[in-house]
């Protein structure tokens, strides 16, 4: 029933007798397999040391950088013509300031600046805050003390403590500095200021109140103006909005890096059928010239779906927004600013353009050197590079990671944070590096397709061999 191989025996016979693990005939392919296992184990667990450990690194003693986070502390109080009284506000903010920097406890980069500096101008802060001079302000307003001697001294019921000071700040420049580092710091602070404001303020205005009747009485109509005293106004010049946009400027694009390096599976058969037709192969230098320019008209579309997940997702791209300077403050209900008005969404998609060619090319030569099994860990490698440095601020990681400003992905990420939020410009810089990437990887390209077909004539095995 079983019929005959073609050695003439029974076929069940001319098939291998499976045998036991221990069985004395697989003992050299045992020790063949027991040291592949170690060496593959001991490469994967210094591969697991070495490349993860930059991602945790970023935050490594990161308390001891966090001064590197500038937050400018201008005094405007008792500017003209507000110099009729002795400023309080102003230098009890400034105390707390000095007090803060010099303390023991980690704190953030407070620098006192002078008004001179900025021509007197409160504005200009708010222009050096958009212009990445610093990360935040408090400003200190020029009538802080004027009008809380104002407040007790007329009765004036329409004091509001908010109008003393001002904390500008934008935080879709880096969300996760602002929330996670920045804002708690802040928040500390500010706090800190209305209580000492608040207890310099009560003890002076009970001082006024003793020698003036009436002064007392309009402290009882104008609460306000004794507790809390001074509060802050806070200004998000450029508010992360909406927030179907977060994925763009972070975490989604780590799938722009994984869909350029499995193109290169997908599309390598396509590019094989060239070599071995039923008629003649291509010339090589042809067939070089074929995948370069197949697989950058492919990064044109799919870098184009990619744009348009953003545009589905109602980012808006195209509608007018009423910001008309850059020391404005973005309203949420208006929508994102667009850096380019009805032109936004094309240079957005020459950005995923641009910059899955610096991913994707690049992945294409590494996998035509390594091969497999190695793509995987160089796909491991490529993302958590990019990702350690563009996700996460590298002015509070470690002075090692200033390669990153290099690296493709976080061009890419700070020039999204432009287009969508009209944030502080550096896109010249940005198409720069990720066009020089694409440039560097097209010279390597031809190499890289010869070698490749040199190991495939050779017969070179990408796993290590059992022999």
């Amino acid at each position: 029933m079983g019929g005959e191989s073609e050695n003439g025996k029974p076929y069940e016979e001319s098939q291998p007798v499976p045998v036991g693990f221990w069985d004395p005939s697989l003992e050299q392919i045992r020790n063949r397999a027991f040291v592949k296992w170690v060496i593959t184990t001991a490469v994967l667990m210094a591969f697991i040391l070495s490349v993860l450990s930059l991602y945790w690194g970023v935050f490594f003693d990161v308390q001891k950088r966090l001064p590197n986070l500038l937050v400018y502390v201008v005094d405007f109080d008792g500017q003209a013509p507000y110099d009729t009284s002795t400023p309080l506000v102003g230098p009890t903010i400034t105390e707390l300031t000095e007090k803060m920097v010099n303390g023991e406890m980690p704190t953030l980069g407070f620098r006192i600046r002078s008004p001179a500096e900025f021509n007197n101008d409160p504005i200009q802060v708010r222009q050096a805050v958009y212009n990445f001079d610093a990360w935040a302000a408090i400003i200190v307003n020029p009538n802080s003390t004027s009008l809380l001697y104002s407040a007790i001294e007329n009765g004036n019921a329409s004091y509001d403590p908010l109008g003393a000071c001002q904390l500008v700040y934008q935080d879709s420049r880096d969300e996760t500095n602002w929330f996670e580092f920045m804002l708690p710091i802040i928040r500390t602070y500010m706090t800190e200021a209305q209580s000492m404001v608040g207890k310099k303020w009560a003890q002076t205005a009970l001082e006024q109140a003793a020698s003036n009747p009436t002064i007392l009485a309009n402290m009882q109509s104008v609460p306000q103006a004794i507790n809390p005293a001074i509060a802050f106004s806070e200004y998000n010049l450029r508010p992360l909005f909406p927030y179907t946009a977060l994925p763009a400027v972070s975490i989604g694009l780590i799938y722009l890096i994984i869909v350029s390096f499995f193109s290169f599976s997908f599309y390598l058969p396509i590019h094989m059928q060239y070599i071995s037709p039923k008629g003649h192969p291509l010339k090589f230098y042809q067939l070089i010239i074929w995948r370069w320019c197949a697989t950058i008209a492919a990064y044109v579309f799919l870098s184009l779906a990619y744009s348009f997940i953003s545009f589905a997702m109602q980012i808006n791209f195209t509608k007018t927004n009423p910001i008309t300077s850059e020391t404005q403050v973005t309203r949420i209900e208006d929508g994102n600013p667009v850096a380019y008005g009805h032109g936004t969404f094309p240079v957005y998609w020459m950005l995923n353009f641009w910059g899955m060619i610096a991913l994707g090319l690049a992945c294409e030569n590494v996998a035509m050197i390594v091969g497999q099994p190695w793509m995987g860990m160089w796909l491991i490698f490529w993302v958590i590079t990019n990702v350690s440095t563009s996700f996460y601020d590298i002015e509070i990681a470690p002075g090692f990671y200033r390669w990153g400003y290099a690296w493709p992905l976080h061009s890419v990420v700070e020039g999204s944070r432009h287009i969508l939020f009209d944030l502080h410009s550096r896109i010249g810089l940005d198409f720069g590096i990720l066009i020089a990437w694409g440039a560097v990887n097209t010279l390597f390209f031809p190499f890289c397709c010869w070698f490749q077909r040199w190991k495939t004539q050779r017969g070179i095995h990408e796993y290590w061999p059992m022999e």
